[in-house]
Formats: structure tokens, C-alpha cells, sequence
């Protein structure tokens, strides 16, 4: 992401280090630099943002607060923002209704009348061109300027086109169409999967992405509809990469933002409307949301904090960085403090978080290498390991090659070897549809690796050590199952004793006591009749047969 040095002055004060030094600073603190730009009236900084900090750092605010932290500053707080507590009114200038509010946690709309259109000052331009966006309007320029100083999308749109004045945050209908504002791409056809912002006719905007060029600003705009909303980041991202429209919105909510943001961000830019636009707020802001993020608190032992970076940074010292950084620290014992992230520090979470955060700060450069002082022990012995590797030499010796295979089936895997849905574990957000379902066995690939190497061999032996995916009580179980497989022309029955033999010198080694007993009615998988079940004392620990033709690729 592009930056401007003198926009960042401005929250950093006189003290801000010239732009080669700053550069220097940022990337000894986990920032990549990637191109430092001299410009004619400035300098532009773009700045390699990874994804963990990309819910503050994608705006100048969060940059800035960075570097006041580098250097023992305090922010200046330069968005002085009048009435910044807005009371939510739902009068009748404009309704909001949101279908699903997993997609769309929060949307804020504030409605300002009698505007006047035209080029927004130079010094804004100037500053847009910097970060890569070209000037439109004042209107327009404003909510990107208010994106990139704080980090919260915005869009507007004309308040007389929208119909009905209802605002309606829904997911699109199929074969759907939206002229949006982007000249290369003017009618995009959408679907089911794409979140839209409609009025009572027609989508008005892409949510998160795009806006639509019928309730766009033009130079008879009179009266706006401000947005500043909160959309499902997963949603956005797939809508990105389906339509192939990328923009700094969308950037900023796929890699996902608080909802706590909206007013701020609401306010900042009616601030600057008024004050470059005209016009008169209408009514108070309609605030439709889930409900108010809770505050993260962490504890945080200053003594764990020692051991793990391998300094003492103090007290005050730690108070004082965690606090630069927007956390509210304060001792609650000797040694020990009670910390509470900001909201838009979605990355925080745990005593680690602020600890990588004190030793950021601190310069991990600055860390001189110790030896750690404490005792080394050898880990306990883990006995499953051991012999799933004991296992692995048995067959391996007895001529079986070892498979790595995914750990998904789909539905063809499903259909043949007749899983039904209360069985298979589902995944939340499966790659494609043919990794849907977590394994329920090894079985289904194993024969999909004996079919692919039949071509090349009469005879395969083939086996697996690895996870199975079941529900118990309706929850996941994952548990870790050997299976193995031995196809060859020779009859059936010499191929079941050879396994069985196989599977006895196994069982032998592992020092357990098996022995095979005849399977009334074995899986759908197994030949009826001949198959039997594996059995150590009275526990039924697996199943030797032959495949049913059925449950072959």
C-alpha cells in the first residue's frame, strides 16, 4: 500500500525522522519497504502490510502510531472531530434493512443535504495521486481520503436515485446485472454468492467492492447518503476474485476490519463534507448491527515477558509501548498487568501477542543472543509415534510402499462406498468440491492409488498410517487408523493368508494378542461372506477382506 511521508507527519509532529532513516525504522520492525518514491512536493512510501496487521496498518492512522511507537512519541491527534458520539435516529430520510447479518455485522448511513459538487482542495488531490487514486469529485475524494487515513471504506451515494430511499443489504439473484462505476467493466452480471447493497429496485453497489454508476455522484448531486459498513471478509474476498475486481475497499475488508471503525470513520467524513462540500446533516445516524464487540483483555506477566525475549523491559518500560500502541495497560500486582487491546487490533488475543509487541518495539535487534537459563530435559517417549513407526518397518518389509494421500473425500467417494451425512464430518469452507468431506477412511484411497499404478505393475502393495474423520455425539472425532491394501492375480484366499500372516508378525511385535473371527455382515466395502474382523481380547480393532467390485474406481 502507498503512503505519504507528510501525511504521516502530521499525526508524527517535527520529530518525524527524514524518509530514509523512517524507511530504515519500519522494516526492522516486520515492514518490507518495497519502493521509497521522491515526488515533487513529497515522498511516497509503499509499504509491504502482512496480513496479521492489515486491520490497522491500512491506513496512515495506524502507520503513524507505529512509528510514534518506534520513536517514544505520542500520535497527534490532528481529526478533531466535533459531535463525534452521533445518536442513532431512524427517521424517515432513508431506512436500512440487512437480510443476514453474518454477512454484514454493521452499516451506518448518514444522510447531508444540499451539497455543492466540484474539485476537492489541491492538497487532497495531491495526496490521492501519492497513495494511487486519481481525483473525481470533492464528494468522492473525500471517502477515499477518509479510507486511506483511517482505515474504513466508504462510499456515497445520490440520495434521489435511490428508490423508495431504502437501503437493502442483500445477497444478489442469479443473472442479476449492476452498471458499476468502473469504466472497463460497466455491466457485471452477479449471483447468489455475491453480497449486494440494493434500494427497492435494483443493487446500487457491489458491497465492499464497487459502486454502481446509477446512484453514482454527478455534478447535479444536491443530497448524499454517506455509507460506512462492516461486510463478512470470507464474502468479499470470494465476490473479488469471481468478478476479478480488485480495489482498495475490497483489500481492506477481505483481510477484515472492526466494526467499531463505522462511526469514526463516518464522522471524519461528514466533518470533511461540510466543510468542503456545504450542505446540512439530515436527522442522526442509522446504525444497524449484530451487536457491540466485546473488549479483549489479557493478562500479562512481565516475568513470562523476560523469559521470552531474554530482557527485562520493566514495567513502565512495557506500559509505556503497549500503551503508544493504543492497548490500555495498568498493574494489578507485582508483575503483573491487566492489558486491553483496541478494537482494531484484531491480531491481539493472547499474553504472546503483547510480548512480540514489547519486543517489536524494543528492537529485536537490540536483543542481545543468551543462553537460556533453565534446565533441559529429553520429552517424554510418545509411544503412538513409536509404533506407528514399528508398523511402518513391518510392512515396508513385508513389501507393501507407503501412500500419502489428502485427508478429504467428495461426493463421488461418498456415493460409492454409501456414506451418509450424519457420518461424514463436512467441512466449513472446503477448497473444492471434491475435498467436501473430512475421510471417514483409508479405504477410498487406497484404491484410487491401486487403480492409477495397475498400468504399471500386475502386482500392488500398497498401505497408509494416517487421521480418520468421524462424528460422535454429533461432533468431529479425529483418530489416526492403519490401512493397507494387496492387489495381484493370484486367487483370493492365498492373498487372505498372506495378509493375515502379515498382520500376525505385526501384531506380534507390538506385543498384542489378536486373533480373527468370522464377520456376519461386514461394510458395504467387503465382499459378503468374506471378511473377518480383527479382534484384540474382545475389542474389535479392524477388518481384513476382500473389496467388493462395487467400491472399486
Amino acid at each position: 500500500m502507498k503512503f505519504s511521508y507528510n501525511w504521516l507527519k502530521e499525526y508524527v509532529g517535527p520529530k518525524m525522522p527524514n524518509p530514509q532513516k523512517l524507511a530504515e525504522l519500519l522494516m526492522f520492525r516486520v515492514f518490507e519497504i518495497e519502493e521509497l518514491k521522491k515526488t515533487e512536493q513529497d515522498w511516497m512510501f509503499d509499504i509491504k502490510v502482512l496480513p496479521n496487521r492489515a486491520h490497522d496498518c491500512l491506513s496512515h492512522v495506524g502507520i503513524a502510531r507505529e512509528i510514534t511507537a518506534i520513536l517514544g512519541l505520542k500520535i497527534k491527534n490532528s481529526i478533531k472531530i466535533k459531535n463525534y458520539k452521533f445518536k442513532t435516529k431512524n427517521d424517515d430520510l432513508i431506512s436500512i434493512k440487512i437480510e443476514d447479518i453474518r454477512d454484514c455485522p454493521r452499516y451506518t448511513a448518514y444522510t447531508i443535504n444540499g451539497i455543492r459538487v466540484g474539485e476537492p482542495p489541491k492538497w487532497m488531490q495531491e495526496r490521492l495521486k501519492i497513495c494511487g487514486l486519481q481525483p473525481i469529485n470533492n464528494v468522492v475524494d473525500i471517502t477515499n481520503y477518509v479510507m486511506l487515513e483511517t482505515g474504513q471504506p466508504l462510499h456515497a451515494f445520490d440520495a434521489d436515485k435511490i428508490a423508495d430511499k431504502k437501503i437493502i443489504v442483500r445477497r444478489a439473484k442469479k443473472g442479476e446485472l449492476i452498471r458499476t462505476l468502473d469504466k472497463e467493466k460497466a455491466v457485471i452480471g452477479l449471483d447468489e454468492s455475491i453480497l449486494v447493497i440494493a434500494d427497492n429496485e435494483k443493487p446500487i453497489a457491489i458491497a465492499g467492492i464497487k459502486g454502481g454508476l446509477d446512484t453514482g455522484i454527478d455534478k447535479n448531486t444536491k443530497n448524499i447518503v454517506i455509507e460506512a459498513a462492516n461486510f463478512n471478509p470470507v464474502l468479499i474476498r470470494k465476490a473479488s476474485q469471481k468478478l476479478k475486481v480488485r480495489t482498495d475497499a475490497s483489500v481492506r475488508f477481505e483481510n477484515e476490519i472492526t466494526p467499531e471503525l463505522a462511526d469514526f470513520g463516518q464522522a471524519r467524513a461528514c466533518q470533511l463534507i461540510r466543510q468542503y462540500c456545504g450542505g446540512k446533516t439530515a436527522g442522526g445516524m442509522i446504525d444497524v448491527r449484530a451487536k457491540k464487540t466485546q473488549e479483549k483483555t489479557i493478562k500479562l506477566n512481565l516475568g513470562y515477558v523476560s523469559d521470552i525475549l531474554g530482557l527485562r523491559a520493566g514495567e513502565q518500560k512495557s506500559i509505556r509501548i503497549l500503551s503508544s500502541l493504543g492497548f490500555a495497560a495498568k498493574k494489578t500486582s507485582p508483575g503483573n498487568l491487566t492489558v486491553k487491546a483496541p478494537f482494531q487490533r484484531l491480531d491481539a488475543a493472547t499474553e504472546e501477542d503483547l510480548i512480540e509487541e514489547i519486543g517489536r518495539i524494543i528492537g529485536y535487534e537490540n536483543i542481545k543472543a543468551e543462553f537460556p537459563q533453565v534446565s533441559s530435559e529429553p520429552m517424554p517417549q510418545n509411544k503412538q509415534l513409536i509404533a506407528a513407526e514399528k508398523c511402518r518397518d513391518i510392512l515396508q518389509q513385508a513389501g507393501f510402499c507407503e501412500a500419502y494421500n489428502y485427508s478429504f473425500i467428495g461426493e463421488p467417494e461418498k456415493e460409492i462406498f454409501y456414506c451418509s451425512d450424519s457420518q461424514l464430518v463436512e467441512l466449513a469452507n472446503p477448497a473444492s468440491i471434491l475435498n467436501k468431506y473430512g475421510r471417514p477412511s483409508l479405504i477410498p484411497h487406497l484404491l484410487k492409488n491401486v487403480k492409477n499404478n495397475s498400468r504399471f505393475f500386475e502386482q500392488i502393495k500398497m498401505f497408509e498410517y494416517g487421521s480418520v474423520f468421524n462424528k460422535q455425539n454429533q461432533k468431529p472425532i479425529e483418530t489416526k487408523c492403519l490401512s493397507g491394501v494387496w492387489s495381484s492375480g493370484r486367487p483370493a484366499s492365498e492373498i487372505f493368508y498372506g495378509l493375515k500372516g502379515v498382520l500376525e508378525k505385526l501384531f506380534d511385535e507390538l506385543n498384542i494378542v489378536c486373533r480373527f473371527a468370522p464377520m456376519i455382515k461386514a461394510a458395504n466395502v467387503f465382499h459378503a461372506n468374506k471378511a473377518a474382523q480383527i479382534q484384540a481380547g474382545k475389542q474389535a480393532v479392524g477388518v481384513l477382506g476382500q473389496i467388493n467390485s462395487r467400491a472399486c474406481f
